[in-house]
C-alpha cells in the first residue's frame, strides 16, 4: 500500500515552532518513527511552503497511490486551488491537523479543503497521522 503524507506551510518548523501548541518533535523524526512501525506500507513524505508545489504533488501522486494524509495548514482555509486538487484526483485524501483547529481562532475553524477528503482528524497531535494511516489500512482490508 503506497501512502503519501503531504505537509503544507510552516510544518517544516515542527518541533521549533510554538511546541506548546505543536509539540517538540520534528516531523522528519516523527516520520522515521511511522516508517519503522509499518514496514509493510510504502511512505513518501512531502512538505512545502508554497500552495502550488502541494497541488503540483497531489497531481503526480493523486492517481498512482493509495492514499493521501494531508495537512495543509493555514492553506485549509484559504485555497481553493488545494480543494480543486484533492477534488480531481483518483486517490482518497484524509484531512489531519496537529492542533484542534476549532479551539483556536475563528478564522480557522472552516475548512476549504473538507468536502473533498473522507474525513478529518484534528487535535490529537502527531498521533493523528498514525489513526489517518490506521484507517486506510483498515478500510483496505474491509475492501479486500
Amino acid at each position: 500500500m503506497k501512502i503519501t503524507i503531504i505537509n503544507g506551510p510552516n510544518l517544516n518548523l515542527l518541533g521549533k515552532r510554538e511546541p506548546e501548541t505543536y509539540g517538540s518533535r520534528s516531523f522528519e523524526d516523527y516520520f522515521e518513527t511511522l516508517v519503522e512501525k509499518y514496514p509493510d506500507l510504502e511512505l513518501t513524505y512531502y512538505q512545502s511552503n508554497v500552495e502550488g508545489e502541494l497541488v503540483n504533488k497531489l497531481h503526480e501522486v493523486g492517481f498512482e497511490h493509495d492514499a493521501i494524509l494531508i495537512n495543509a495548514g493555514a492553506y485549509t482555509h484559504t485555497s481553493v486551488a488545494i480543494s480543486d486538487a484533492i477534488a480531481g484526483i483518483n486517490t482518497p485524501v484524509l484531512e489531519i491537523h496537529i492542533s484542534n483547529i476549532y479551539k483556536r481562532e475563528t478564522f480557522r475553524h472552516k475548512s476549504i479543503i473538507s468536502k473533498e477528503c473522507v474525513g478529518m482528524i484534528a487535535g490529537l497531535g502527531l498521533k493523528g497521522y498514525e489513526l489517518g494511516l490506521n484507517y486506510f489500512i483498515d478500510n483496505q482490508k474491509e475492501n479486500a
